[in-house]
């Protein structure tokens, strides 16, 4: 099957492919909040219809949580599996967006035009390049060039429960030659990039309570043991001076950067200043002596994503509060073992509780780190088709960040997988005012397109 005529019917219809992905990031499929349960729903049944307006069998199959999406077109070829995820992030603090998240615009910025709203990077402007470069293949040539299965997941965003025990269960169904999957990004603004290893993550909720109600600080302020200074104590211990992790046994499992990495990663240029610059920041602040990219990449994080305690409102309280929480991630790499981290964690939290407080732990989901081979072929096929679009020599590169499904994909269905995307450092995935560029749209949908062609040929 001939490429050129494909890319071609991928540029005509590029208006009509960002309309369609308009019409999907209008429907807010939060899957991390019960009351967008129902949301969540309607964006798989909107997926499937679409699937299968391009030929695919699809259908929506029930989880313990959100449905996935799995689609089938059958046909010779090699078998590819492609994942993406169609729900979003919540949208808080809403005040901070220009317009409503959920309400997608396509604005016009000095760097070009781009498709802002909640999703339209991560994941579903992604997937979407995806769906587009099948239907230009269809549109052309009535067939697809491989045995391609689609998978979406609705749970992708709030720890993916359901993803596991689904996987095994339809592990005949869904094992293929290779997955790919596109939820990642540009290194810097216009090299393409394939994904060669990817953090863990680990996601722990601590509530400290004490207390049986909040008290009056005067009165009780001194004799009664606080919960947030407790709280404080235990975050202010989980690093140490040089900024490595105090967690017993955390570091078990975590290599060293080869030198061979450490050259190449030194040869991508990386601009830390320009990096942290760009969001009002000047000095790398993670372990002392390494490298910024292996603190991004190779390096394991502890970090404090939200504390919750006392009286937080307008003006102020002058409280004792009875309850201090929160939430605390652990990016992993190596062989590191989330489940074995968490029980340490554990131990060394609930060794810091004094009387008259206790402790509680909520689990917010837990996954290895994954690594990549490229020695599979089609880590240079894919590579020369990313190479042939963008005219930029496309970069094996790290991710900080975790998309445990990789690391799945090898475990449980016994293949590789290939992590290409599109996005860009200031997509501003998980804040306001998240954009996709139009130009990420549409190279992105152009390079699987090229990336289906060399893959079977």
């Amino acid at each position: 099957m001939t490429l050129d005529p494909v890319l071609a019917r991928i540029d005509e219809n590029l208006d009509a492919a960002t309309e369609r992905l308009l019409d999907l990031l209008r429907i807010p499929s939060i899957s991390t909040d019960p009351a967008y349960k129902a949301d969540c729903d309607r964006a798989a049944d909107w997926l499937v219809e679409d699937l299968k307006s391009i030929g695919f069998e699809a259908s929506k199959r029930a989880t313990p949580g959100h449905p996935m999406v799995v689609a089938h077109s059958g046909g010779d070829g090699p078998r590819i599996l492609f994942y993406g995820h169609y729900d979003v992030q919540p949208v808080d603090p809403l005040d901070l967006w220009d317009n409503d998240p959920f309400d997608p615009q396509i604005q016009d910025t000095a760097k070009g035009k781009v498709i802002r709203g909640r999703g339209s990077s991560d994941d579903k402007g992604q997937l979407m390049t995806f769906v587009e470069a099948c239907r230009s293949w269809k549109d052309i040539h009535g067939t697809l060039p491989a045995n391609i299965t689609i998978f979406f997941e609705g749970e992708e965003e709030s720890g993916s429960p359901s993803l596991t025990p689904f996987m095994r269960d339809n592990a005949e169904e869904l094992t293929a030659d290779i997955a790919l999957i596109c939820d990642t990004g540009l290194y810097g603004e216009h090299t393409p990039a394939i994904i060669t290893q990817l953090r863990g993550l680990l996601g722990e909720e601590i509530t400290i309570t004490g207390p049986n109600k909040d008290l009056h600080s005067g009165m009780y302020g001194g004799i009664a043991m606080n919960p947030a200074r407790v709280l404080a104590k235990i975050i202010a211990s989980l690093h140490d001076e040089d900024g490595r992790i105090t967690v017993p046994n955390f570091y078990d499992g975590v290599p060293e950067l080869s030198n061979e990495l450490a050259a190449a990663w030194d040869d991508l240029k990386f601009d830390e200043k320009d990096f942290l610059g760009s969001v009002g920041l000047s000095e790398p602040a993670g372990e002392k002596g390494r490298r910024p990219l292996e603190m991004i990449w190779s390096r394991p994080t502890c970090e404090v994503n939200g504390m919750t305690s006392g009286y937080t409102g307008d003006g102020f309280k002058t409280v004792l509060p009875s309850k201090a929480s929160a939430k605390i991630s652990f990016r992993l790499v190596g062989t590191q073992d989330p489940l074995k981290i968490r029980e340490d964690f554990r131990k060394m939290v609930s060794a810091m509780i004094p009387a008259d407080c206790s402790v509680t732990f909520s689990d917010h989901g837990a996954g290895p780190a994954g690594q990549m081979s490229t020695e599979d072929p089609a880590f240079s096929k894919a590579r020369e088709a990313l190479t042939d679009e963008f005219e930029k020599t496309a970069a094996y590169v790290g991710c900080g960040g975790s998309i445990p499904i990789a690391g799945y994909f090898k475990t449980i269905l016994g293949m590789d997988a290939m992590l290409i995307g599109f996005g860009k450092d200031d997509d501003q995935i998980h804040s306001p005012n998240e954009k996709y560029d139009l130009s990420s749209f549409h190279k992105g949908t152009r390079s699987w397109a090229r990336i289906l062609h060399n893959l079977t040929n």
